[in-house]
């Protein structure tokens, strides 16, 4: 009965569901964490009777054919990069992005991953650098002796030194965007990588080119919708149940069929 295989694909792509939806809850306080979503389609049709068809020598045609489907497959996941609540922290370096745009961060490797995640720090060379020690590009030193570190929302650098009235700028900080945020490869500690499917990354100052602007003080917090995942989670644990009484169901009739005498 092809039931049985339909329900079975049922099944395995809303387990695939649960997992992406828990993964998103999981991630309900993580910094910068943008949510997934899982897409279905539909499985490939058995044609019995081809729409269109002829269906006799008069030239009669067969209005909808007769086809049957084959179950379901999960296609892809994507995930959206709406922006989250914006949470004052008050840290020199707790930045945030008001808009469109990730913080560029150089990997061990010599890669450039890019994040949301705007919770840096100094290292023992006074280099600002994420909480795993990678480097914000471009990079951006402060000397031993700074007495607090002023961001604007141009992305500026700004130290107060000892006995000088005025602000030494010490670099400036870029964004990178993409036209397709959505292509990014999610490589996990909220970073991604460039792809064919994001583009190449347009990179420019903050407040330019459709790019966000800078928040200092503050941490974007994650996107996901607690009360919307649970709405989700139950949805898909009764797709998943449904599924399961195919299976039942269709067990039920094979084995009517195997008493009959």
């Amino acid at each position: 009965m092809r039931s049985l295989d339909i329900g079975a694909t049922g099944m395995l792509a809303q387990q695939m569901n649960v997992d992406t939806i828990s993964n998103n809850i999981a991630n309900m306080t993580t910094t910068g964490f943008k949510l997934q979503r899982l897409e279905f389609k539909d499985l490939m049709y058995q044609h019995l009777a081809r729409p269109g068809a002829t269906s006799s020598t008069a030239g009669t045609v067969v209005p909808s054919g007769l086809s049957l489907g084959l179950g379901v497959r999960p296609s892809a996941t994507y995930r959206i990069h709406q922006q989250g609540t914006l949470q004052i922290t008050d840290g020199d370096l707790d930045l945030a992005i008001n808009g469109r745009g990730f913080f560029q961060i150089e990997l061990p490797n010599g890669d450039t991953a890019y994040t949301r995640a705007g919770g840096f720090q100094l290292n023992q060379d006074g280099e600002i650098v994420t909480s795993e020690g990678y480097r914000l590009l471009p990079g951006i030193t402060a000397s031993p002796d700074t007495i607090y570190l002023e961001v604007n929302t141009e992305g500026e650098v700004l130290a107060k030194l000892p006995q000088q009235v005025a602000m030494q700028n010490l670099g400036q900080i870029e964004l990178a965007n993409f036209a397709n945020p959505s292509g990014l490869e999610a490589v996990g500690d909220t970073m991604f990588m460039e792809t064919d499917a994001s583009g190449q990354a347009i990179v420019g100052a903050p407040n330019s080119d459709n790019l966000g602007s800078i928040r200092q003080g503050l941490l974007e917090q994650s996107n996901v919708d607690s009360v919307k995942e649970i709405t989700l989670l139950i949805t898909a644990q009764r797709a998943y149940e449904m599924n399961s009484n195919v299976i039942s169901t269709s067990d039920e009739m094979m084995d009517t069929v195997n008493q009959l005498r």
